[in-house]
């Protein structure tokens, strides 16, 4: 019988072996990783609220007020006060019909492709789609299909072929993010709703880096181009900018109440800690839509405009908090994520199969509650390691 050893022995040789990094401190731009001060410019905490002093006090107040733990799944008695006041609040602040949350992002795509589609059904997937997505769409069982990253020629291809297939009961469901978690760029969002209105199909946008950083009181994209109401399924995450955990569908009111009887990661999950519920509202009914928001929002991206112009044109200017610097050899990635950790910062190299092979980056995210002084730090160590303009 093969051993886990021998199983392994191919990611290192590859430079795909992985390692955990465990964290001594809260979530913070500055952390401690084995006994060692590092500047974090990896984290997805957009907003710097996984430790924020509001989003830590509301913790403990769902604690107080509603305990630890949930007890049950949803259907069965783990549904508290917090998680119906959650959904409620999010779908207002969606502006949707009905909102439901899981336990994950990976948990909201893994029990929504399967309940929406099966063996009669097309789904047409941006190639760049989160793996939870892929993966949702696999195991659904429907008839799959990729387009290349943002190519809408083929995805209108894909589209008349399912239309041509598709019977009436059939579905047909595009999926794709509003912002690409691995390269931070944007849907084309705008031809991707004509293109699936003109074939009568479905769409299903991830926003969860796009939640709580963009649009109208961080609505998202879609709410940002004035698209929301015309998107089916909007699919999202708490993990990023509202700095706690957890997935979450909005929509209809019967889409909502389909996934509550046919999404499995749903049924058979115990419910989220209804202290990380209440903690959850508060941020999406007290502290992304109003100025406490507004203020972060502008601090993030004030940064990313300063970490454009430090950076001396080394990088486009972001169209998101995420800013990938392309390597491509793995081992090299890994190199110079080594040469960063030794210097002081925390910028951990991207590989296969994260993103493709000979495609290895380091994956550079800013925060609102990064300093000047440490985009500066940044930039001093990063520019003699990144090519010159045009070069």
């Amino acid at each position: 019988m093969r051993s886990y050893d021998e199983d392994l022995a191919p990611l290192h040789a590859a430079s795909l072996h992985r390692k955990l990094r465990p964290l001594e401190t809260p979530q913070s731009p500055l952390v401690r990783v084995g006994g060692a001060d590092l500047l974090n410019f990896s984290s997805n905490d957009y907003l710097g609220l996984a430790n924020a002093e509001p989003v830590r006090a509301a913790f403990k107040q769902g604690l107080d007020l509603y305990g630890a733990g949930s007890g049950a799944s949803r259907l069965v008695c783990g549904t508290l006060p917090p998680h119906a006041a959650l959904e409620r609040s999010l779908a207002s602040f969606k502006k949707t019909e009905a909102a439901l949350t899981f336990s994950s992002g990976y948990a909201a795509a893994m029990g929504t492709l399967p309940a929406l589609c099966g063996p009669d059904d097309f789904i047409l997937l941006d190639k760049l789609s989160h793996a939870s997505l892929i993966d949702a769409a696999r195991l659904s069982g429907a008839t799959v299909r990729i387009f290349p990253h943002n190519h809408l020629g083929k995805l209108e291809h894909l589209l008349q072929w399912a239309r041509a297939k598709a019977t009436a009961a059939h579905r047909i469901l595009v999926v794709t993010e509003s912002v690409f978690s691995m390269d931070g760029d944007w849907a084309d969002l705008w031809d991707i709703v004509r293109l699936k209105e003109i074939y009568g199909a479905l769409l299903l946008l991830d926003e969860a880096h796009a939640f709580g950083i963009m649009g109208p009181q961080g609505r998202g994209l879609a709410a940002k181009l004035g698209l929301a109401a015309r998107i089916d399924i909007q699919m999202g995450t708490f993990s990023k900018a509202a700095g706690l955990s957890g997935g979450y569908l909005c929509g209809s009111a019967s889409l909502i109440d389909l996934l509550i009887n046919r999404a499995r990661s749903f049924i058979y999950s115990t419910a989220p800690s209804p202290a990380l519920a209440h903690a959850t509202e508060e941020v999406i009914r007290h502290w992304l839509p109003t100025a406490y928001g507004e203020d972060r929002r502008a601090r993030l991206w004030a940064n990313l405009a300063y970490l454009t112009n430090v950076l001396e044109g080394r990088i486009p200017e972001p169209a998101s908090a995420i800013v990938p610097l392309p390597i491509g050899d793995e081992a090299e990635a890994l190199r110079l994520s080594g040469l960063l950790l030794e210097a002081g910062f925390l910028l951990p190299a991207i590989r296969y199969p994260t993103v493709g092979k000979g495609k290895a980056r380091l994956r550079l995210t800013l925060s609102a509650t990064h300093t000047r002084e440490q985009i500066d730090a940044l930039a001093a160590t990063l520019l003699p390691l990144l090519p010159l303009p045009g070069g």
